[in-house]
């Protein structure tokens, strides 16, 4: 078996006027959250943020405003997702990068991760937001985008 690295990414998609893209897990429906991913091997975060977007919505990141928002978060690893990772691996590391469009455009899932997509303003995107560091991270959207919120 080949195990998921316990280091991975979370990507903020948003516009200028801080409308944010939340997308429902197909494994959990009724969970909220932005892009996230695990590193595949050889790659680096930025990478992991390119791919992932990619593979979450059909988007590609380069052609927009991709940035480091120089923020880790450290989470215990939910024990129904545990089995994906080494024996022992508890926890990971998550970096958080935003991703500015230009206005909400079209999202092409990918089904098996997800089922549906909202395009929500920030502020009722991080009360929808299942996780703590996703919420954390879309709340600090005004402060990251220098908007007023």
């Amino acid at each position: 078996m080949v195990y998921k690295t316990p280091v991975s990414v979370l990507v903020v998609i948003y516009t200028p006027d801080l409308q944010v893209l939340l997308l429902e897990r197909a494994d959990h429906p009724g969970y909220w959250q932005s892009v996230t991913g695990s590193c595949d091997p050889g790659e680096n975060l930025r990478q992991t943020a390119v791919r992932e977007v990619a593979e979450e919505t059909g988007l590609a990141a380069e052609s927009f405003r991709l940035s480091d928002w120089n923020t880790q978060n450290v989470f215990e690893i939910y024990a129904e997702w545990r089995h994906r990772y080494a024996p022992g691996v508890t926890h990971n590391t998550e970096h958080v990068y935003g991703l500015c469009l230009p206005e909400p455009l079209p999202i092409t899932l990918a089904p098996r991760e997800h089922l549906d997509f909202v395009w929500l303003p920030w502020q009722e995107a991080a009360r929808k937001a299942f996780s703590w560091t996703n919420v954390a991270a879309i709340e600090k959207l005004p402060e990251m985008t220098g908007h007023p919120g």
